[in-house]
């Protein structure tokens, strides 16, 4: 029936986990499925076949033709990163709940979810709330007036959808991210544009301007501005003559002015793929959580949305001391980076024993740093690979009485799970930012004597297919 690359028109009947629509075909009384990402049940719209299976086809957004009866356009920037700005706060909550534990079931095994589930805990703050936003800079605009492709232009905003090459310019704010930032974020454009040098060309790789990043930190309402930009005839650039524009139009809220030089053809702001320097103030901004202090560099990994974590690392917690901790057993933060859950745990109770584990070194040289500024003495740190880590530290050996685990997208791997397994804790604490990875990971759990007891959702990211889960295991 379909054809990959090729252009269809679908209606949106239901919605599926992680913000897919549900798009249901009969054709000579043979029915397809399609899933269509970040679109909505009443919707019609344009997207374009991306992979043809036996039961079931997949599809890219284009664009939406007709809106869902629900949604409500409000002033903001439509984007491709909020899909759901128009859907009500409240139906977009009951649809990820409702796909979620249906998904958590089927790929678990596990039955009787609902009476396990806990809490669906809401984001404190539904707009502007995330604290870092990546804008591009393209010399190829698609143009939301005329809904047209320029060429030759000076684009800065977000990219279109479907696309890699276009971008369209944000002239207002996305309701993502800091207004004040965003309202003058046309400005900044405009200014950038008269200096002469061009926007990146990301199919012919050329041209100057490719990023602006930026971090905020609620706590100092204070942001740190990174301008990523080529090195052609970076030498005839004045550099400063654009800090003094950011001063002018921002004054003191700018903590720190950095001018990175990316040549890698790879369209990334990440500052390691260049040479990085500042301008002028710090590197680094400061956030607070929950009552601790944590100095952010512009690549340091923290929570997007640092009012709900506070909230989801909360109830992680109330999990953890669900149970009674004896004076001589131990907490260990597993993938615990830069060690925040486990400095929190050790803040909240200084007689317990917390050990952080990460594979990446780096990330625990910044953990120790942060747990020195946060005057925490109850909590060790080490650079270890979890199956090596009882023999490297046999002090520990049945003293792990609770695992708090907070994997990458993509879950715990098979081997790392069974030598979690083999630690011997009691009690396990998962916090996961993909709950069909966390309901595969259960059913390894479940069949090594692992019950589930308590489960709850959270809603880090409003507007948006995703959402994050904590569950909480007792071993039998």
């Amino acid at each position: 029936m379909f054809k990959r690359g090729e252009k269809f028109q679908f209606e949106i009947s239901e919605y599926a986990f992680g913000g897919k629509g549900i798009s249901k075909i009969t054709n000579n009384e043979q029915r397809t499925i399609v899933f269509i990402p970040n679109t909505f049940p009443g919707q019609k719209v344009e997207a374009i076949i991306s992979a043809k299976k036996k039961k079931y086809a997949e599809a890219k957004l284009i664009e939406v033709l007709k809106r869902a009866p629900i949604e409500k356009v409000n002033d903001f920037q439509e984007i491709s990163g909020a899909p759901y700005i128009y859907i009500p706060v409240k139906e977009q909550e009951n649809v990820k709940k409702a796909s979620t534990l249906n998904t958590f079931t089927k790929l678990s095994g596990i039955d009787g979810i609902e009476e396990k589930f806990d809490e669906f805990i809401s984001a404190p703050s539904h707009f502007f709330y995330r604290n870092k936003m990546e804008y591009s800079f393209s010399c190829i605009e698609h143009c939301l007036e005329s809904n047209m492709e320029k060429d030759d232009a000076f684009a800065l905003g977000f990219k279109r959808r479907g696309t890699w090459w276009k971008v369209e310019s944000l002239n207002k704010p996305s309701g993502l991210f800091d207004e004040e930032w965003e309202t003058k974020l046309k400005e900044v454009r405009l200014f950038l544009k008269e200096t002469g040098f061009k926007a990146w060309h990301p199919p012919k790789k050329i041209g100057f301007f490719r990023h602006i990043v930026v971090r905020k930190s609620f706590h100092s309402d204070r942001l740190l501005i990174n301008l990523v930009t080529s090195s052609d005839e970076v030498e005839k650039f004045k550099i400063k003559d654009f800090g003094i524009y950011l001063k002018k139009l921002f004054g003191d809220r700018i903590a720190g002015f950095l001018h990175t030089i990316n040549d890698n053809v790879a369209d990334r702001a990440k500052i390691e793929n260049g040479n990085s320097s500042i301008i002028f103030g710090d590197e680094v901004i400061g956030e607070k959580l929950l009552g601790l202090t944590f100095q952010i560099s512009m690549e340091s990994f923290f929570q997007t949305n640092p009012k709900c974590a506070e909230l989801l690392y909360t109830k992680a917690l109330d999990y953890v001391f669900q149970e009674e901790l004896k004076d001589h057993m131990v907490v260990m933060d597993l993938f615990c980076g830069t060690g925040t859950i486990g400095q929190l745990l050790s803040k909240r109770n200084p007689n317990v024993q917390v050990i952080g584990v990460d594979i990446v070194e780096q990330a625990i040289d910044d953990a120790k740093k942060n747990a020195r500024v946060n005057g925490l003495e109850n909590i060790k740190f080490f650079a270890s690979d979890v199956g090596k880590f009882l023999k490297s530290h046999p002090e520990y050996i049945g003293k792990i009485d609770t695992i708090i685990l907070d994997p990458p997208r993509a879950g715990i791997a098979p081997k790392t799970i069974k030598k979690i397994i083999e630690l011997g804790a009691n009690n396990l604490v998962y916090i996961s930012c993909t709950p069909s990875t966390q309901a595969r990971d259960a059913s390894i759990l479940d069949d090594a004597g692992f019950e589930l007891s308590h489960y709850s959702l959270v809603d880090q990211f409003p507007h948006t297919g995703h959402i994050e889960s904590i569950a909480k295991f007792k071993k039998i």
